[in-house]
């Protein structure tokens, strides 16, 4: 008679593995965002890392000093404010004036975050509040690009990111000649779409070979970094999947109505912020939805108003505007994708 082959395994407790600490996944978000910062700087020179550091260190320090003034524990710590400071200079051209880069992470914590009551309690996005107040605020500023791979980008500052407050920055000989030499007028991927119905090869786009802001222009290594995150399950992956989908069904209907005059889908997913946004804007884990349904709905209103307003708004760039009315309209999603509860009866009006 065969024996009993049975085994079982014996382990010491605790049985039930604790869930990862906020702490833990705003860190391994910034290590996620730390590669993109790497390349920003070495498209961008030691400008994009000057904005890269105005920034964070204000966002930090902004956050500590509402900590003290509300006599509260200071919460810098959680790196929470850090990955503030990164996306919003992310967000921003590589000569933005470093003063309004410091302006932009003050208000994108002060108004972002901590108005509503700091970490978890915000309704959109501290970073995209910063630059919303930002572009309205420095409308120009925002919108002037310069060239990226610049010979000298490593030794010198893009005048304007040195100018003093509300002064005119003073132009250098060797950014003056180089931008003459290139050709550059401060036009991006998108704005030759818009304005000169130029379309940028989709594989330069992908893999960045394009100015733009500091960590737009490789599609490439932002989907790697977001693989991160999902590999580490601190993203949930179907709210860029439902942004980028958004912005293919959106695109697609008018490529194929007149693909002499619109862009095709890839070019609208790879070009200007949209796959950085999408990977790290809207997967906010505070003001995205939380349902199956609900993360569609939001993603497609993302990616349709995105479209949207590229092609027929004043703005080359809209995926900002996008994801802050669909941070707005999560309470509602929610509220109509809630699932019913196993063996609940729907309410009959009489």
């Amino acid at each position: 008679m065969a024996k009993d082959q049975t085994q079982f395994d014996i382990s010491t407790s605790p049985f039930i593995r604790r869930a990862p600490t906020v702490a833990q996944i705003m860190r391994n978000v910034v290590y996620a965002l730390m590669p993109l910062a790497v390349f920003a700087v070495h498209h961008f020179g030691i400008s994009a890392l000057a904005l890269i550091i105005a920034t964070t260190l204000s966002c930090v320090l902004t956050e500590h000093l509402f900590c003290k003034l509300s006599h509260k524990k200071t919460t810098i710590g959680d790196a929470s404010a850090v990955i503030t400071g990164l996306l919003l200079a992310l967000t921003l051209p590589p000569g933005f004036p470093l003063w309004m880069g410091a302006v932009g992470g003050f208000v994108a914590i002060a108004m972002g975050k901590t108005l509503f009551g700091g970490i978890g309690f915000n309704v959109f996005n501290p970073a995209l509040v910063g630059r919303a107040f930002l572009q309205a605020a420095f409308p120009v500023s925002i919108t002037t690009w310069t060239p990226a791979h610049v010979d000298n980008r490593f030794v010198e500052f893009i005048p304007s990111s040195l100018a003093w407050p509300f002064m005119k920055p003073v132009s250098t000989t060797e950014w003056t000649v180089q931008m003459a030499t290139d050709g550059f007028t401060g036009a991006t991927p998108l704005a030759l779409m818009k304005f000169q119905g130029i379309f940028t090869d989709s594989w330069d786009l992908f893999i960045g070979l394009t100015a733009g802001s500091v960590g737009e222009p490789s599609s490439l290594l932002i989907l790697l970094c977001g693989a991160y995150l999902v590999f580490r399950k601190m993203l949930d992956w179907r709210i860029p999947a439902a942004v980028i989908l958004g912005t293919v069904l959106c695109s697609a209907i008018f490529y194929f109505i007149d693909s002499q005059q619109y862009p095709s889908p890839t070019f609208m997913i790879f070009s200007g912020g949209l796959m950085f946004a999408a990977v790290f804007m809207a997967s906010d884990m505070v003001a995205s939805p939380v349902t199956p349904l609900g993360i569609l709905i939001f993603g497609l209103l993302v990616g349709f108003l995105t479209v949207i307003i590229r092609l027929f708004g004043g703005l080359t760039e809209a995926v900002m505007y996008a994801i802050l009315f669909g941070n707005a309209a999560t309470p509602l999603i929610e509220s109509y994708t809630q699932p019913r509860v196993y063996g609940e009866t729907r309410k009959v009006k009489k």
